[in-house]
This record gives C-alpha cells, structure tokens and sequence, in this order.
C-alpha cells in the first residue's frame, strides 16, 4: 500500500492555495467545504474563482506573485496549483522543509498527501484513490458508486450518529448492539429514514429499545419500472428491487428489468391484458397484505408510473386501511418515455401548449370519453391501452369536429430494442396498422407534434439489437 487511507479534520485550520486557475478553484471548494481557512495566492484569479470567493466571501485572496515567505508555519495544509513546474516544485520543497502536508496538482511525486475521487454523503465519506496513477479510473469508479449509493444515506448516518450513545446504554453487549443496528440500518426503520420519514423512524426505533419488539417489520414498495429501457429506472427503485423478499410484477415489466431484482426473491406474476387477468386486482391487493403481514419486503413491480393508469392508488388505499408500512416509487411514464424515444415532444411552442392523457379501453364495444375536451386546438392526446378500439377512436374524434388530417403516431414497444413508430393520419392510420402484426404495449400520439418525428427521431433500435 503506497498510500495510507486517511481523514483529516481541518475545521478552522488554515491552508494555503497557489494558483487562480480552474484546478485551484475545484481545491478552494473542496478546502472551504471541509470547514477550512482558505488564503489564495495567485497573481490572476479565473472568473470561476472570482464566483466562488463572492458567494463564499470568507476566502482570504492575497493577488500578488508567489514568494517564499507566504508559506508560514500555522499552515496544515498547502496546494500548488499553478502552470509553473518550477514554482510548483519549490513550493512542495518549502512546505515539506516546514513539515506541512502539500499537494501538488499533477504531480504525486511533489506530494506528502493526494486527493482521492470523493463520493459525499455526509457525513458518510467515500475516498477512491489509484495513488495517482490513474485519477480518469478513479473517476469513472466514483460514478458507479454515486449511482449505488443514494443521497439520502447522509440523513441515515446523521440518524445513527444522533442514536448511537443511546443504544449503547440500552444494549451493552457489543455483539447484540451489532446485530441491533444490522436491522435497524437494513430493515422498515432504516427505509424510513431514507424515505425522509425521520420522525416515525426515530418513534419506532424508541419503540424498538424499550419492547425489544421484533424489527422485521413488513413493509410494501410501489415502485414504477418505467417504459421499459432499464437504464430509465430511478436510483431508489434500483436500491429497493436490490432488497425485497418477494416481487409481485407486471406484464409490462420487461424482462431486463425483472432481472435487477435481487436473485433471492420470489417472484410471482400478476399481470393483466385486455379480456385476461392473471389475478383480479381484489386478489393482488390481499397479497400485498398478507405477505407485508408476514414480516416481508413486498416489491410491487408495475410498468410505467405506478399512479398513471396503474391502479397504483387503489392497492395504496388498500394498504392505508390494513395499515401496511408502504413507499411509492414514480417511474418515468409510458408517455414522457415513449415519446422520447419516438422523438415526439408532447409540447411545443409552436404545436401544443397542452397535454392530455386518456384511456382508450372500450367498454361493451364503446368509448367512453369527453369528445369535446378532446377536440381542442393545439393540445395533445396521449392514449393508453388503446390498440383495440383505435379505429372506433379515430372516427369518434373526426365525428365531434377533429380533422381527418390530424397527425397520429402509435409507439410500439417503446424505449425497448423492439420500438416500432408508425406514423399516419386519423384519416389513415387506422387502415395502415391493420396490415401490421403490432405487438402490445403500445401507445398513442394525437397531434400536430407528431410532425416532428422525422426531424428529432434518434433512437435507432436496430443499433442495440
């Protein structure tokens, strides 16, 4: 190990910086976050640094040439960064004559101390380091844990450190404090404090210490899947799929994302399409409960957004009343997904200044729909579900005053290697896709928006296949 892994408190210690430029910028911030006494040495001073001295205003700025009598003793900590290698080596000389740790930028040679890649969470740290040889390396690490590791566990070490000298008074063997705060940290207690519901969390952890109550407490996570690409899944519905006992899922769950949940799960299908129901929807809900009940992790896995024609809200209500510990997830709807990737924005100045989402489902062979509040001008119509009674759909709008010449595009598959867009009229279309073999899901676009497909479309399936 060339390196030994350290933290060093700087609070209200003084370091000095040499060098105005961008680089000497990123140190300064990084210097003034750890709760440093900032001096600047630099004879230019980039606007950059110029911003963060304003809106910081505790940074001393001395703008005046290097000299060697600016390295005084009191300094923890000094940082040469400035284009000199020169003037860069004499400063690490000097401040290493004077037993002071220095960096100098690009140059581990020069140093006593380097900066690793950081990952805050604080006051949980993470520090990624290659000693130097390859900060890109550590960089490109340092995003693959920032993906991993959400925000919200700064507010889960603060509540640890906040409980910590009291559960030691509770529990004085080391080992069952150890096993105490595994399930605190992993289980319902924990998913609260992430969830930012810091005051039930605190209500069921002293709950915990005075009953020893069990803390495996079952709990319910609605969480969205989103269109179907799985790098569009949020960072929490990555972290809660990475953890539920049991995953109850949807047709329109793709594979590629059912196969994120953690391997351990068990898994059961759930899912509906038109004329067919796996389960009914009475039956999913007394699941939610019953497993939540039996102490488990409960991941119900839907397509899309869970409250966007996911009858997100009635399992939710069910919950409520067998009071069931639940978290829902958004996930980026089929619409705002789909017509990404189709490239249809679903507003545009000079298109739509509106946007609205229906159903397309018939019901005993008819639609259901406010015929007139569809019709308006310079609004788009998203529709859900409606493959079957397109035609009906199309002849319903043409007949309460739409033109026949309305741009319409049907998504298939969207954000997924299968995506098909087809496009036409309300005129046309209809008649266009039944020679087709389409392929569920699907969704809708009516509007003048749809124009622009061929000029923003750039999401080539056949690149990823």
């Amino acid at each position: 190990m060339k390196y030994l892994p350290i933290f060093l408190s700087l609070q209200g210690k003084k370091c000095l910086v040499v060098g105005g430029g961008a680089v000497a910028t990123r140190k300064v911030e990084l210097l003034y976050q750890a709760g440093a006494i900032v001096t600047i040495v630099a004879l230019e001073i980039c606007e950059q640094l110029q911003i963060l001295i304003q809106q910081v205003g505790s940074i001393q700025i001395q703008q005046k040439p290097f000299q060697k009598t600016d390295i005084q003793k009191d300094y923890h900590v000094v940082i040469a960064a400035t284009c000199n290698q020169e003037l860069n080596k004499q400063i690490s000389q000097l401040a290493q004559a004077r037993h002071i740790l220095v960096n100098v930028v690009d140059s581990p040679q020069l140093c006593t101390f380097i900066f690793p890649a950081i990952v805050d969470r604080s006051p949980l740290i993470i520090a990624l380091s290659t000693g130097g040889g390859s900060p890109i390396l550590a960089r490109l690490l340092r995003a693959k844990l920032e993906s991993l590791i959400p925000h919200s566990y700064s507010r889960l070490a603060d509540f640890a450190a906040y409980y910590r000298s009291k559960v030691k008074r509770y529990i004085t063997d080391p080992k069952a404090r150890r096993v105490f705060w595994e399930k605190i940290l992993q289980g319902s207690i924990g998913e609260k404090v992430l969830a930012g519901q810091e005051q039930e969390a605190s209500n069921a952890l002293d709950q915990a210490l005075i009953t020893h109550q069990d803390l495996c407490q079952g709990e319910v996570y609605l969480v969205g899947a989103g269109p179907g690409d799985p790098d569009l899944l949020t960072f929490r519905a990555l972290r809660l799929m990475q953890q539920a006992d049991i995953v109850l899922y949807d047709r329109l769950v793709s594979p590629e994302i059912l196969g994120l949940v953690r391997r351990e799960a068990e898994r059961i299908y759930v899912g509906k399409k038109r004329n067919w129901h796996s389960l009914r929807q009475e039956e999913i809900n007394g699941l939610l409960v019953t497993y939540a009940k039996e102490g488990k992790r409960v991941l119900r896995l839907k397509g899309g957004d869970p409250f966007i024609f996911g009858r997100g809200g009635e399992e939710i209500a069910h919950l409520v009343i067998e009071q069931i510990p639940f978290q829902v997830v958004p996930g980026i709807s089929a619409a705002s997904g789909c017509a990404c990737y189709g490239g249809i924005p679903l507003t545009h100045r000079n298109y739509a200044h509106s946007c609205i989402f229906i159903t397309g489902q018939l019901k005993d062979g008819q639609l259901d729909l406010n015929w007139q509040a569809l019709v308006q001008p310079q609004q788009t119509i998203v529709v859900y579900m409606g493959l079957a009674g397109f035609p009906l759909l199309c002849q319903k709008l043409i007949g309460h005053g739409m033109t026949g010449a309305m741009p319409v595009a049907l998504i298939q598959q969207g954000t997924t290697t299968n995506q098909k867009v087809f496009t036409g009229t309300l005129a046309t279309l209809p008649s266009l896709i039944a020679k087709k073999e389409i392929q569920a899901p699907t969704l809708i676009i009516i509007g003048e928006v749809v124009k622009l497909h061929d000029q923003f479309a750039w999401f080539n399936p056949s690149n990823l296949a």
